[in-house]
């Protein structure tokens, strides 16, 4: 199926190219969401004689989406998630998760603008891009962690595998401690009872 696109669609073509589609693709998404008209003669004429104005909107809204990507880029969210000791996720993070934390902090986001390319299933950073535009993209931080103190560390630069093997090397030095400690206290008691023993003797 021929349709006109109406904007710059990535890895299909720029705003006027005509271009061959699945007519599912077409019907459920271009012509759904606006990006596109069927090519027909008078789709393609009226393109032509409205050229002019999308090509205007398209630059103004190009423009308020790079101001947009400007103050986004680079922003981190903390998502509070409950996980396992080894920090995998109960569930996962969802592109709906990343733009509802996004609006709460005062950006006007969808969730259909944000791609999560591998799936969020464990606790850490993740990158995850926000598409504002077709031709503006940037890319935001997603904090996950089972409390907002774990979020701080792991914004520090620690890993939850770091801090858990931190505390597993502090609980081992402890424990070794514990037995260096019996283990001197059992050797003052044997001086205890050998010296009464040597004492008889002589």
């Amino acid at each position: 199926m021929q349709v006109i696109l109406l904007e710059r669609v990535a890895k299909l073509g720029q705003m006027g190219d005509v271009v061959d589609v699945k007519p599912g693709y077409a019907r459920n998404y271009l012509l759904l969401q606006g990006k596109a008209l069927t090519a027909s003669k008078e789709n393609i004429s009226s393109f032509e004689d409205q050229k002019a104005q999308l090509e205007a909107r398209n630059l103004e809204s190009k423009k308020e989406a790079e101001a947009l990507a400007e103050k986004l880029d680079g922003q981190q969210f903390v998502v509070i998630r409950q996980a396992s000791d080894g920090g995998n996720l109960y569930g996962s993070v969802t592109t709906r998760d990343a733009a509802d934390l996004a609006t709460e902090e005062g950006f006007s986001i969808d969730r259909k603008q944000v791609i999560i390319r591998q799936p969020i299933k464990v606790l850490g950073l993740h990158e995850v891009e926000v598409h504002l535009h077709p031709e503006v993209m940037c890319v935001v931080e997603l904090n996950v962690a089972r409390s907002p103190e774990e979020a701080e560390l792991q914004a520090s630069g620690k890993s939850i595998q770091d801090l858990a093997a931190e505390e597993e090397a502090q609980a081992e030095f402890e424990v070794s401690q514990l037995f260096d400690d019996m283990g001197s206290a059992a050797d003052e008691d044997s001086d205890i009872v050998e010296t009464p023993e040597g004492n008889s003797e002589d």
